[in-house]
């Protein structure tokens, strides 16, 4: 695997700080691009949020691509050590909040303090059910804004509903082993 880079916007080429170890997935290049040409204006001025976010990449790249604030949130103090390192390296420390949580006390937290996002990835540990718990967590303390996106990046055998909530599957597609599911949240519409 080459080096992680990042792939688009205003610090597009530069190098990322890496972890390399068991189990650390970093979302391939190929995906990351499908995924910001998918979201491609809507991530310009946007509150994201980059859940069970390992190195930071996805949030990383979604301020070189214009994002407004990021926010980084990992249970892992290496994880949180490494996003530090990356935003201190691009220059983003002053856009970037980083919180060491597990999904539920962040969406909580988050929750309480009346943070609201634009769009949400989460790239939780394959098939563990963290994330199907994340997106019930996220339907009982809605953190993103009306209209906003989660993104859940998932393994393809990994099943999940098609609404958690508010939160509404409106697309679904496969890289290879991975998929990336979008959820739209839409308060008042989660009766079946």
């Amino acid at each position: 695997m080459g080096e992680m880079r990042i792939i688009g916007g205003e610090r597009r080429g530069h190098r990322l700080v890496e972890w390399h170890a068991a189990g650390i997935r970093p979302l391939r290049d190929r995906v990351r691009a499908s995924l910001f040409d998918t979201l491609g204006e809507l991530v310009v001025d946007a509150d994201f949020l980059d859940l069970f976010a390992g190195t930071g990449a996805v949030g990383l790249e979604a301020l070189s691509r214009g994002a407004r604030r990021a926010t980084f949130v990992d249970s892992s103090g290496k994880a949180i050590r490494i996003i530090r390192a990356n935003l201190r390296k691009l220059r983003y420390e002053d856009r970037a909040e980083v919180m060491k949580a597990d999904a539920r006390e962040a969406i909580v937290g988050l929750w309480r303090r009346g943070r609201r996002f634009d769009l949400v990835f989460m790239g939780a540990p394959y098939s563990q059910g963290l994330t199907q718990e994340a997106l019930e967590w996220m339907a009982a303390y809605p953190i993103p804004r009306e209209g906003g996106l989660v993104i859940a990046e998932v393994h393809r055998s990994e099943e999940l509903k098609p609404r958690y909530g508010p939160l509404r599957l409106i697309r679904d597609r496969d890289y290879g082993d991975s998929r990336l599911l979008f959820f739209e949240f839409a308060p008042g519409s989660d009766s079946p």
